[in-house]
């Protein structure tokens, strides 16, 4: 591999990791709190006054398609699934969601774009200079996705797309029943949320400087708390700033407040030091009534034992009332931010269990404890410990889960195209081939001919395409293009022929001379060319090549070191008066069985009934093989069964991605001569790929 070339799969590969690693985080922890997502999603639409018109199912659906379309995305690209139309997709994402995070660094709407959800907050203007690297990531990939190479082969990636979109969605919904499987607010299970609340010995809090506005005898002046005048000024304004940042902990605006008089009663509820419930519901309107009685019998468990039992909302009294009157709840409500609510669990309504102010435990609304006045005390249950949380037991599910699977089929993957690799080159090598005594395998053989299409530009277009993609998906057969003669020149600059074989569509039965508008096979060969097309019914039919003028031209094209097509093939009314097997054998015997044993070596035929060159008709494989085997047989009776053997015979009658794997599973097929196929690279590509 050259420098060039290494240094350009180094940078695109380290664009891959770049993307993959970034959509699959952030598409994950964004799958994995619908409600967090769907929440950042409102603060959007509420900044552009649209929030009052979206119901809330259709930002959480949006929610969970996001988070799924980019940890999909992130997968994709790192498995190199289905290239092409992955990297453009990801550019597409990047060039909406890079103008938009401009937008939110610049006018500074909300604070934090969510990007990463609770897991890593970054700054307007830090989200913007990321998502800078990776449109420029991005970018790359879309411009030499081919570059990247599949850990896992084409024929099973259906497995890891199926899978991938299978567990984001599974780990979505399932978060949305339960609760989020990692936890990154500051009321996770374990959490103190005393200490919290406090700002660590030697740190020092946000500063703030207050500034007055007061006149005096039509005199106005700006004054501090230090040099605040005597009452003879008159008070005009006041402004509060903050001069420094400081210390910011991480709970700083959890508060609990009685109803009736808000009395802050914060301090004793979290300075208790047994057991204590707490029932959170941002807003009753839209809470989840299903589990009322799993709450009403929690709260008998904790009037029996004496553990004290809060509700906290951020509803007015219509909604406790209404809620009240459909649940027939006993137990007190208390005020507390809605922010805070929704900060502190993802379940409407959900169910948190402190002690002494640390979490032991938080519950949805569909998963809360089994308990009843027979269970005895919590210390004495499962639900009064703090249970094994840790990260490295999460990450070990998502292992066992999603990861494990793709590394095992991966593996199994690779292996076992290195076993086919391996007994490819098994059977390429002469001396293996001596010792097992076994005959050599014929070449199996895709061509395809442009005929009198594309221009030299779109020809080059086409080649290099074709090019690029065989060179990075080495193909399981030969591939030639056989183009214009316009095109020769041009593409044998640009081609690999150790993975594209060029040819030309036609040559001259003559050497040289005045003969204008003729082209020699020695011009063709030239021009860097390895194949020439001879006998086309298309030049038989048009151009009324008689088979001494084919004999001359194979001649020729023999001399001047060209592997020769030969097609041969019966019209309709032939098959139709059932001498097709006359014809091929009249065609072979007049144009190329004068040749020696080691001249016909470099014959390539290729069986072509015209009735089904371009009108979309196409021989059964049945009849393709039946004839295609009556060939070989006339070849061995001519030259003997070990050429016959080795002679690649070629079926070119609209030959195409939909039936090329049935017609090439016949032993006698070696492959096809492809026309109005081979003029697109997708289709083209799919014939070759039926290998």
């Amino acid at each position: 591999m050259s420098v060039k070339r290494l240094t350009l799969t180094l940078i695109v590969n380290l664009c891959r990791l770049i993307v993959a690693v970034t959509f699959i985080f952030s598409g994950y922890v964004k799958s994995i709190d619908p409600l967090g997502t769907k929440y950042k999603i409102h603060d959007y639409l509420e900044v552009v006054g649209l929030s009052a018109f979206i119901p809330d199912y259709v930002m959480l659906g949006a929610a969970v398609l996001l988070g799924a379309l980019e940890f999909c995305l992130g997968v994709f690209v790192l498995f190199a699934v289905g290239r092409r139309l992955v990297s453009r997709l990801v550019l597409l994402f990047m060039a909406v969601m890079t103008p938009l995070t401009l937008w939110l660094a610049v006018s500074d709407p909300i604070q934090d774009c969510g990007c990463f959800g609770d897991a890593l907050v970054l700054t307007n203007w830090e989200t913007f200079y990321k998502n800078i690297v990776l449109l420029i990531a991005a970018i790359v990939l879309c411009v030499k996705p081919l570059v990247m190479p599949r850990f896992i082969s084409r024929s099973n990636q259906a497995i890891v797309v199926a899978y991938t979109v299978f567990f984001i969605l599974f780990s979505a919904g399932r978060s949305l029943y339960t609760l989020p499987p990692f936890d990154f607010r500051p009321y996770h299970v374990g959490a103190d949320i005393k200490a919290g609340m406090e700002i660590p010995e030697g740190e020092q809090g946000p500063q703030y400087e207050t500034t007055f506005i007061l006149e005096k005898d039509g005199e106005r002046r700006v004054f501090t708390l230090d040099d605040y005048p005597d009452s003879t000024w008159t008070f005009i304004d006041s402004r509060t700033v903050q001069t420094s940042k400081g210390y910011v902990p991480p709970i700083h605006d959890f508060s609990i407040q009685t109803m009736d008089d808000g009395e802050d009663i914060t301090d004793s509820v979290l300075g208790y030091n047994d057991y204590s419930f707490l029932l959170v519901s941002p807003h009753l309107e839209t809470a989840d009534d299903s589990s009322f009685g799993d709450i009403e019998m929690l709260y008998e468990y904790s009037k029996a034992y004496g553990y004290p039992f809060y509700a906290l909302t951020a509803s007015t009294g219509k909604a406790i009332q209404y809620w009240r009157d459909i649940t027939g709840a006993e137990y007190d409500f208390y005020m507390t931010d809605e922010i805070t609510l929704k900060t502190v669990i993802r379940s409407n309504p959900g169910l948190l269990l402190l002690k002494d102010g640390v979490v032991i435990g938080k519950w949805s609304c569909n998963d809360l404890p089994k308990l009843d006045t027979n269970s005895g005390r919590l210390e004495d249950t499962e639900y009064g410990k703090i249970a094994d949380v840790s990260l490295a037991r999460k990450l070990s599910k998502v292992f066992l889960w999603y990861i494990l699977p793709l590394v095992l089929l991966s593996i199994a993957d690779r292996t076992w195209h290195f076993t086919v690799w391996i007994k490819d080159k098994r059977k390429s090598n002469k001396i293996y081939q001596l010792l097992k005594g076994k005959k050599k395998m014929r070449k199996k053989i895709v061509a395809g001919n442009w005929k009198m299409n594309m221009n030299l530009q779109d020809g080059i277009a086409l080649a290099k395409e074709l090019n690029e993609t065989l060179k990075n998906n080495k193909p399981k057969c030969d591939v030639v293009i056989c183009t214009p003669f316009i095109h020769l020149a041009s593409v044998a600059q640009l081609i690999d022929q150790d993975v594209v074989g060029l040819g030309a569509e036609n040559c001259a039965d003559k050497e040289k001379g005045a003969y204008t508008g003729e082209v020699s096979a020695e011009m063709v060969k030239s021009t860097g060319a390895q194949y020439v097309i001879l006998g086309h019914s298309e030049r038989r039919g048009y151009y009324g090549e008689t088979p001494e003028i084919l004999k001359n031209k194979v001649l020729l094209a023999l001399k001047n070191g060209l592997k020769v097509i030969f097609c041969i093939g019966e019209s309709l009314e032939e098959r139709e008066a059932n001498k097709q097997n006359e014809v091929v054998k009249m065609e072979l015997e007049s144009s190329v069985f004068n040749l020696s044993e080691e001249e016909f070596k470099n014959i390539i035929i290729a069986y072509e009934p015209i009735w089904a060159i371009g009108t979309g008709k196409t021989a059964t494989s049945d009849q393709a093989e039946e004839i295609q085997a009556y060939i070989r047989s006339i070849i061995a009776g001519r030259y003997g069964q070990a050429v016959a053997d080795d002679t690649s015979i070629l079926y070119g009658g609209s030959c195409k991605a939909s039936n090329a794997a049935e017609l090439f599973s016949k032993p006698d097929i070696d492959g096809g001569l492809i026309g109005g196929a081979s003029l697109k690279a997708a289709d083209f590509l799919g014939i070759v790929n039926a290998w």
